[in-house]
């Protein structure tokens, strides 16, 4: 007699998956969530008081091949941050504020003690960010993923007042731009990193870096939403661009009218020693680093120029820089 177990999934550790996180989950609720854990859907409230438009912004990633290292060094707190946090950034591009989080695990054998690790992280990352974790799935399928790997996606839903939508419409030349510090890769480059550093050992601590290889690279992806909505709020802000994959100039590229272009300062910060590390490593053509790394650069913010000194003070825990500003295109 063949059963469900036979064939590689097990009901029962995905029902003590939900029983442990259950408790957790609900604690990133917020009053408009409407229904509790276990629908077949999330509902969340539509009535957006103080809005006289309010536009939805949604937006679904992953954390690429930060998840093999995750698995490699058997930590997996983390990547649930960066993963929420990730998508928080992208929808602050558009100016809002994030609503709801939806996730995604994936595995080859759910082990409920690492999946909880992981899901808490989202947990974590979702009340920091003032975001209700509305829903996930988690998957077992064995003959996709191999005993001990994992994935993970997920989907945000953020609001914004439709007179504060960020389409890069009101930039022109003369603007700002102004860098706020990354914490390491955040969740892009992992594929040409860990080729750089097959070599390497991870796990030694490395005095240039402060840390291991291994505790540089997991290093969360930082959130800058508590920063950035004040400043959102006080329509200090003529654009974001988060520094994901394509690096600066290819994000910031996503966000400029067609009439300018950005001119780049790469002297005005100093490139964290892991960024260089990893260029030593693999012989990477400078070239190259920008286009696949944020080096340093995680969110660039465009302002107007008499509105820098306040941009500046208002993100001094981001460690801001200017970093060069918005010229007429070529």
């Amino acid at each position: 007699m063949l059963t469900y177990r036979d064939a590689g999934v097990d009901i029962d550790a995905a029902e003590e998956l939900l029983r442990r996180l259950k408790p957790a989950i609900r604690s990133t609720f917020t009053p408009a969530v409407l229904a509790d854990i276990g629908h077949f859907g999330g509902c969340y409230d539509a009535r957006f008081t103080g809005y006289a438009h309010p536009v939805l912004v949604a937006s679904t990633d992953g954390v690429g091949t930060k998840v093999k290292l995750a698995i490699r060094l058997g930590i997996h707190s983390t990547v649930g941050q960066d993963l929420v946090n990730h998508c928080v950034n992208d929808i602050l591009c558009c100016g809002a504020r994030p609503l709801f989080f939806l996730d995604y695990f994936a595995c080859g054998k759910l082990d409920p003690a690492i999946a909880e690790q992981v899901i808490g992280g989202i947990i974590t990352a979702c009340r920091e960010n003032g975001c209700a974790l509305l829903g996930g799935e988690t998957a077992e399928m064995p003959s996709l993923y191999a005993p001990g790997d994992y994935d993970l996606a997920g989907t945000i839903v953020g609001v914004v007042e439709r007179e504060r939508l960020l389409d890069g419409s009101r930039i022109q030349a003369g603007d700002v731009l102004i860098g706020l510090a990354s914490t390491g890769l955040h969740t892009n480059g992992y594929s040409l990193a860990l080729a750089a550093l097959r070599s390497e050992d991870l796990e030694t601590y490395r005095p240039e870096l402060g840390s291991s290889l291994a505790e540089a690279l997991l290093s969360i992806h930082r959130s800058y939403a508590a920063t950035l909505l004040p400043l959102l709020e006080r329509g200090l802000v003529k654009g974001l661009a988060h520094v994901t994959g394509g690096g600066i100039l290819g994000n910031l590229t996503r966000i400029l009218p067609k009439t300018v272009r950005a001119q780049i300062e790469w002297s005005a910060w100093e490139v964290p020693p892991l960024f260089r590390y990893i260029q030593r490593a693999g012989h990477i053509p400078e070239e190259e680093m920008r286009r696949v790394f944020n080096l340093g650069i995680g969110m660039v913010v465009v302002t107007a120029p008499e509105t820098v000194s306040e941009v500046l003070a208002l993100c001094a825990e981001e460690q801001p820089v200017v970093i060069g500003s918005v010229v007429p295109a070529a």
